[in-house]
């Protein structure tokens, strides 16, 4: 039997690559995208990664073994200090208000899928919820990957890219593939069919992440 992590990432393929063709990638490779486009990337990013720690949190209790646990524990911790901490210096850089951010919402998008996430965390399969968490870490080192093997001369952004190119951070995906790879042998063909879906929807909001993220995305009403 195939792993299932061959199978998910073989079953999103074009989305994947639709994500890699995404303006604001191929703008954030040849390092000219705009630094408003930017700066709310990341100030959504943040509130992402708020959540998307919880999740993790979240998998590290209901993980059935202590090397999964373990693992989901310090990704819960990076998530919120290695990465927030890379977030303090392009804040800085370009120009982002820590007062601003502070008080910024999530984008209709951040929100759907942080919700997602963290409604899959709490009703969803233990399955589900590695399947779901999947996609964050295996999409953002193909893109950094895939940006960082054609490097443009003096790119404002190389300190993102090299983040998501890193060999630490490839170990780590390395990981989060496996943990899901047991998940899914240990479990059965219908919850494997859903563990599929989980994987999909992170995929899409993936591509509306950094989507919204070039359209600057608002909400379509104000309240008041």
């Amino acid at each position: 039997m195939s792993r299932f992590t061959d199978t998910a990432w073989q079953d999103t393929s074009v989305l994947r690559q639709r994500i890699i063709d995404l303006p604001f990638n191929r703008e954030l490779m040849a390092g000219t995208l705009s630094q408003e486009r930017f700066q709310g990337y990341m100030i959504q990013d943040a509130l992402y990664l708020g959540q998307y720690s919880r999740t993790l949190a979240i998998a590290s209790a209901r993980s059935p073994d202590p090397e999964a646990m373990a693992r989901f524990a310090r990704a819960a911790e990076e998530a919120l200090v290695v990465e927030r901490a890379l977030h303090g210096g392009f804040f800085q850089r370009f120009g982002i208000d820590p007062a601003t951010a502070g008080s910024a919402e999530p984008s209709p998008t951040c929100a759907a899928y942080t919700n997602f996430l963290l409604a899959t965390a709490q009703i969803g399969t233990y399955g589900e919820l590695v399947a779901a968490i999947l996609p964050c870490f295996w999409i953002y080192w193909e893109v950094g990957h895939h940006i960082a093997a054609r490097p443009a001369p003096d790119n404002p952004f190389q300190a993102w890219i090299d983040t998501y190119a890193d060999k630490a951070f490839e170990d780590a995906v390395e990981a989060m593939i496996a943990i899901t790879d047991r998940a899914a042998a240990a479990t059965t063909d219908t919850d494997r069919a859903r563990m599929l879906n989980a994987f999909r929807q992170s995929t899409r909001y993936e591509w509306m992440f950094w989507d919204s993220a070039y359209r600057q995305e608002t909400w379509p009403v104000a309240i008041g």
